[in-house]
């Protein structure tokens, strides 16, 4: 796999380029981070997806045809799922502890002391917990790695949820760790800052079959106007399975939601302990810093199918996986039509293994909301207890 010493921007010293050449590969005993100089060639049993590319607009790289009950799916989990005293359960495992470490000089601060012991209030900011996320999910990679290596070795394909798609790009062999991590740093400071210019949030939303979503933002917009406000923001920001749904925009239209819930039809409104209105218009001026960083970034066709949040469709090369994680920012998540895609088979042919990577079960439970029969090979990942 790649080295990872490339620098952000022309004018800055990266903090990347002085770390370990950090390589992320599917297919090895120690499947996070490999650690090699800068001027050696991968291990002979690591295959280099970058060898296998010559150009943007390669063909898929063709997959061995196995039954479906011997393969594997991994899920990477988003935003939200983050607590205190995650990745405790993962330190004796490969390099957990390595990853940690290159975590800090890239961040800034202790990641994993943050982790571990908190404070809550702290991990819970946008700008900690992305990047929390993503290195425990890893982390939880590699537990997995330890515990079931053919869940790795047999892998067909991967979604993350949000930012966790830069930890399943990741896991693919498209991005190297040290690269990922330092976008998602600039993904959460920008998002953060985005956040903290108007009043906005997020409401966790569970409505009858007969709720209209997209009229309920309509009207909340049409209330926002009433008070004067311009341009107000209320959309659908995450579909997460069929009734469950995550509306965000401008903290009027939120509020309106929630005391008008009853004529809505929504049986249960939840204010989420976000900063902002993710996956929405608010978030545009997240997207020139994240575009400036991943357009200096190599990015590769991934090794197994990982599907996009945008559209729930498999990257195909590497400028899409660069247009797609932009579009991500201001577009809704797609969970459930990806669940839908990834589990779509011939009617009795079995399901896949799949399994949770990272703090957390949300995704367990929109799956088992989605596919029932795809969740009864569902295995979360602990990230706190040492042993299952």
């Amino acid at each position: 796999m790649r080295g990872c010493n490339v620098l952000v921007t022309s004018s800055r010293t990266s903090v990347i380029s002085e770390l370990w050449p950090f390589a992320f590969c599917r297919r090895t005993l120690s499947t996070t981070v490999r650690c090699s100089s800068q001027n050696e060639p991968p291990p002979p049993t690591v295959p280099s997806v970058k060898l296998l590319l010559d150009s943007d607009d390669a063909e898929p790289i063709p997959q061995a045809r196995r039954k479906p009950n011997d393969c594997s799916v991994l899920l990477f989990p988003g935003q939200g799922s983050q607590f205190v005293g995650m990745g405790r359960g993962l330190l004796k495992y490969g390099n957990v502890k390595e990853m940690f470490s290159v975590a800090q000089k890239i961040l800034g601060y202790d990641l994993l002391a943050l982790c571990l012991n908190g404070p809550k209030e702290d991990l819970m900011k946008t700008v900690h917990c992305q990047p929390a996320v993503f290195v425990t999910s890893l982390a939880a990679v590699e537990r997995l790695s330890h515990e079931a290596p053919a869940a790795i070795e047999n892998c067909v394909a991967a979604a993350g949820f949000s930012v966790g798609e830069f930890a399943a790009l990741v896991f693919s062999g498209a991005m190297d760790f040290t690269e990922a991590l330092y976008a998602v740093k600039v993904r959460a400071e920008a998002m953060q800052e985005a956040s903290e210019r108007v009043p906005s949030g997020m409401l966790s939303v569970i409505g009858r079959p007969e709720a209209k979503y997209s009229y309920a933002c309509l009207q909340a917009r049409e209330h926002c106007q009433s008070l004067g406000l311009q341009d107000p923001v209320c959309s659908v920001a995450n579909y997460l399975f069929p009734d469950g749904r995550v509306i965000a925009g401008h903290q009027q239209a939120l509020d309106f939601l929630q005391k008008n819930s009853r004529k809505l039809n929504f049986l249960r409104v939840r204010p989420l302990p976000v900063s902002g209105a993710f996956h929405t218009s608010l978030m545009e001026p997240a997207v020139e810093p994240l575009r400036e960083v991943l357009r200096k970034l190599d990015i590769s066709q991934p090794s197994i199918s990982v599907y996009s949040n945008v559209d729930a469709k498999r990257y195909m090369h590497g400028s899409h996986v660069r247009r797609q994680l932009l579009k991500q920012l201001t577009s809704p998540v797609k969970w459930e039509q990806t669940l839908h895609a990834m589990y779509e088979r011939r009617q009795g042919e079995d399901f896949p293994h799949t399994y949770e990577v990272g703090p957390g079960k949300q995704l367990g439970s929109t799956l088992q909301k989605c596919n029932m029969k795809a969740y009864k090979n569902y295995t979360h990942v602990d990230v706190i207890s040492p042993e299952n």
